[in-house]
Order: C-alpha cells, then structure tokens, then sequence
C-alpha cells in the first residue's frame, strides 16, 4: 500500500492525539470517506442551495457583486 507522506502524518498525529493505532485511524477514515452522504441537498431553480451555518451573517447580493467584480 502506498500512502502519500502528508497523509501518513496527519493519520499518526491523530492516532496519538486519541490513543488508537494508525491502522485504526486509516480504517476509520475511510469507513466514513466511504459512506454516502446523509445530507440531501436542496435545489432551487436548479442549483444547490447551501444551508448557512449557525452565527453566520447572511450573503447579500452586494457581496456576491463585489466577488464577481473581483473587488
């Protein structure tokens, strides 16, 4: 198996940070990397709706312009 080098460390580091082996780790990463997504996504005149997450100030058509004009 050949695992990138960035990948191996964020897997050690969270083995030792939880007490599980890197195999436990890997395995549950990708036990849940695996699963179909739980969410089903909105649509709204044919696009995804993305929900905000709680505390977030709402998106307001002035900042949608400001990035699409690149300021």
């Amino acid at each position: 198996m050949d695992i990138d080098d960035d990948v191996l460390l964020a897997v050690k580091e969270i083995a030792l940070a939880n007490g599980l082996t890197a195999g436990k780790v890997l395995s549950g990463l990708a036990r849940k990397g695996l699963q179909p997504s739980r969410r089903t996504a909105k649509v709204r005149n044919g696009v995804p709706v993305i929900a905000a997450r709680p505390g977030d100030p709402p998106l307001t058509m002035e900042m949608v312009n400001d990035v699409r004009d690149g300021e």
